[in-house]
C-alpha cells in the first residue's frame, strides 16, 4: 500500500515537473543574457527605426511650420499626393479582386497549372521593381512590342498614369493573395461544399461563409498592399518619366526635391509618407487585436444554423 502511494506521489511529481519544464527552460538563461538581448533589440529598434523617423520629422520642421506647410502645399507636391492616392485607389481594389479569386481557386480547387499560378503570384517578390518597370518599357515603349500600335492610336501608357498604375499593380498583387491562400487552405472547403449541397448559390456561399472566415486576413492583405502601392519607387520611377506636376508620385517628388537641395520640402513630403506608414501600422495592429479578440469570442450562429432556425 505504502509502495503504491509512493509510486503515485513520484508519478505526480514527475508529471508536474514535466508540465513546468517548458517554462523553466524558457527562463533559465542568466539575467545578464536576457538583459543583453533586450538591450540589443532596443538598440536596433532605436538606431534603425526610431532615429530615421525622428530625423525625417526634425528636418521637415527645421524652418518652422510656415516652411513645412509651404513644402506640402506647393502645386507639385499636391499633384504628387493626388496621383499617389489615385494610383493606390486603382491598384488596391484590382489586387483585392485578383487576390480573392486566386486564393479561392488555389485553396478550394485542384487543377492543372496550380503550382505555376502559385509561382507566378510570387514572381514580383523575386524580381527587382526596376526590372518590372523595364518590362513595361519593352512592351509599351516607342521601340517596344506594342509601341507602334499605341503610337498609331494615340494611346499613352508609358510616362502617363496608366503606366504608373500597371507598374504598381505588378509589384503589389501578391500581397492579398499570399495573405489569403494559407488561411483558406487551413479552413478547407467543407463548409462551402455543404452550403452548395443545401442549395446555396455561389454568391450566397461566398458572402455568408467564405467572406466572414477570411475578413481579417483580407483586411490585413489590403493594408499591406496599400502601403506598398503608396511607397513604391523603383518600378514607378522607370515608367513615370518624372514629369513634374503630372507623373510624379510622392516618393519621386521627395527624390526630386532632395536632388534640388530643397531639403525642408523634401522632408515635409517624406513626413507625409511616414505618417501614412504609421497610420497603416496602427490599422494593422488594430486588425490583429480585433482578429484575436474575435477568435476568443463564443462562436456565432452559422449559415446552417440560420437555415434551420
Amino acid at each position: 500500500m505504502a509502495g503504491a502511494v509512493s509510486n503515485n506521489r513520484i508519478a505526480h511529481q514527475g508529471a508536474a515537473a514535466s508540465a513546468a519544464s517548458p517554462r523553466a527552460v524558457a527562463t533559465s538563461e542568466p539575467f545578464w543574457v536576457r538583459a543583453l538581448l533586450i538591450a540589443l533589440a532596443l538598440a536596433f529598434f532605436g538606431i534603425f527605426l526610431l532615429m530615421p523617423l525622428a530625423v525625417v520629422f526634425t528636418e521637415a520642421m527645421k524652418k518652422g511650420w510656415a516652411a513645412y506647410a509651404a513644402g506640402i502645399a506647393s502645386p507639385d507636391a499636391i499633384s504628387a499626393i493626388k496621383l499617389t492616392l489615385l494610383v493606390a485607389g486603382i491598384a488596391v481594389p484590382l489586387n483585392l479582386i485578383f487576390g480573392v479569386a486566386a486564393a479561392w481557386a488555389i485553396a478550394k480547387f485542384e487543377f492543372r497549372g496550380k503550382q505555376v499560378l502559385i509561382t507566378l503570384i510570387d514572381l514580383p517578390f523575386s524580381v527587382s521593381p526596376v526590372v518590372s518597370g523595364l518590362i513595361y518599357v519593352l512592351l509599351f515603349g516607342a521601340q517596344g512590342w506594342f509601341g507602334p500600335l499605341l503610337a498609331d492610336t494615340d494611346i499613352k501608357i508609358l510616362f502617363a498614369v496608366p503606366g504608373i498604375v500597371l507598374a504598381t499593380i505588378f509589384v503589389t498583387f501578391p500581397f492579398v493573395a499570399r495573405e489569403l491562400i494559407p488561411l483558406m487552405q487551413a479552413q478547407g472547403s467543407d463548409e462551402e461544399e455543404a452550403a452548395v449541397v443545401l442549395g446555396a448559390s455561389g454568391w450566397t456561399t461566398f458572402r455568408q461563409i467564405t467572406l466572414p472566415n477570411i475578413k481579417w486576413g483580407l483586411l490585413y492583405g489590403v493594408i499591406l498592399c496599400n502601403a506598398r502601392a503608396m511607397g513604391e519607387f523603383g518600378a514607378v520611377s522607370v515608367v513615370s518619366g518624372h514629369i513634374r506636376g503630372l507623373t510624379n508620385t510622392m516618393p519621386l517628388q521627395v527624390e526630386i526635391l532632395y536632388n534640388e537641395y530643397n531639403f525642408v520640402a523634401a522632408f515635409a513630403v517624406a513626413s507625409l509618407l511616414a505618417l501614412l506608414a504609421l497610420l497603416t501600422l496602427g490599422i494593422k495592429s488594430l486588425i490583429e487585436w480585433r482578429a484575436g479578440e474575435f477568435g476568443n469570442r463564443e462562436p456565432q450562429q452559422t449559415f446552417f444554423e440560420r437555415g434551420q432556425s
